[in-house]
């Protein structure tokens, strides 16, 4: 090895390592937050596949910062923390869509949200129920399915090329439907993702950042489907252009 070789070599910074720790407290609100109920700490431990003392210490910690609360039963569930933290999230683009949302989910009688990427997951990051109906599909913010299923994942796509999409993610395939997408406008899927549910959607291009998708749910409507798309891309680009 040559000196300056050697020098380099000294020079490079040792790749930190992850820490344990705050990667098993994650874990914990991933867990929390995908339960349909209150967790023991017995069972949070075993889905975290650690000591009861250690998913002790971690919810302790998570406890100080509101991240998550127990009831009197000592079971946990997430805290109040998280929604000041979600609350952060992509703000901009929360806070362009929740009008064009709300307008949608009312005028639709659908219920309307955004989706956003995150790795190979397609996650709802906001949603809007309309005012008047016992009947529509939920859909949670934070829930997730793969981006390779369903209307908002290959919308999601469509806002990329098939080359552009497979340098940003080369694991996940580019879908024949994302490129008739692109062309139309807007997605569609049924089936996909929650059984006899249908979804449109349409890509939000987010300027310095991976596209999104505004997307409504339902099992049966009425309504055209034509229409329907027409009215999600035409909040997509309001709110487009409230982001640029």
């Amino acid at each position: 090895m040559t000196p300056n070789a050697a020098a380099a070599t000294q020079a490079a910074p040792a790749q930190a390592s992850p820490s344990q720790t705050l990667s098993r407290g994650i874990r914990a609100l991933e867990i929390l937050a995908e339960a349909d109920r209150p967790l023991t700490i017995a069972e949070l431990a075993e889905a975290m596949g650690v000591h009861r003392s250690v998913a002790y210490r971690i919810l302790r910690t998570l406890e100080d910062h509101s991240l998550l609360v127990r009831d009197d039963a000592g079971r946990v569930q997430p805290g109040p923390g998280l929604a000041v933290l979600a609350r952060g999230v992509s703000r901009n683009l929360q806070t362009a869509a929740l009008p064009e949302l709300t307008q949608l989910a009312n005028s639709l009688n659908m219920t309307a949200f955004v989706a956003v990427w995150d790795h190979q997951d397609c996650v709802t990051l906001v949603t809007v129920e309309p005012r008047h109906s016992a009947a529509t599909v939920v859909q949670h913010p934070g829930s997730r399915h793969p981006i390779s299923s369903g209307a908002p994942g290959i919308a999601i796509q469509s806002a990329l090329t098939e080359h552009e999409w497979n340098q940003l993610a080369p694991a996940v395939p580019y879908r024949q439907e994302a490129a008739e997408a692109r062309k139309r406008g807007y997605a569609a899927s049924h089936d996909e993702v929650i059984a006899g549910v249908s979804s449109l959607a349409a890509p939000v291009r987010v300027p310095g950042g991976r596209p999104a998708a505004v997307a409504v749910v339902y099992i049966r409507s009425a309504q055209d489907p034509e229409a329907v798309a027409a009215a999600l891309t035409a909040s997509a680009a309001r709110i487009e252009g409230q982001l640029a």
